[in-house]
């Protein structure tokens, strides 16, 4: 049986396993590829930590860090995809369900803010 999500090593869980999957993703590896992920990991996990776990640990804008890539709709619709595949092969509970709820809402503000921005 699958458990909720807990604690930091749950979250690093997730973002590890979710990004080794974006990273073998023919659409979405190519706008990774200049990313030190040994350096970046931590601080995506703290974002995810803030974001799930209500850890005061991230600080930043994480929409000015993506403004500058070329990605879409498209884009956003298979992180989306990927994200809800390995929440749903990890986790399930109240916290899970709330990542996938905040993760729709991100995707859906980067890409409406995309969209905007692209007109």
């Amino acid at each position: 049986m699958k458990t909720d999500i807990q604690h930091r090593i749950d979250v690093s869980l997730l973002v590890d396993t979710f990004y080794d999957k974006v990273l073998k993703d023919d659409l979405l590896s190519p706008h990774f590829a200049h990313i030190n992920f040994e350096n970046h990991m931590p601080r995506m996990v703290d974002f995810w930590c803030f974001t799930i776990l209500d850890e005061g640990s991230f600080r930043g804008n994480i929409f000015d860090k993506h403004v500058s890539l070329s990605i879409d709709e498209t884009h956003f619709t298979r992180w989306l995809f990927l994200f809800h595949q390995t929440m749903n092969e990890l986790f399930e509970g109240e916290k899970a369900t709330m990542a996938l709820q905040r993760a729709d809402l991100i995707g859906y503000t980067f890409a409406s803010k995309m969209k905007a921005l692209n007109k």
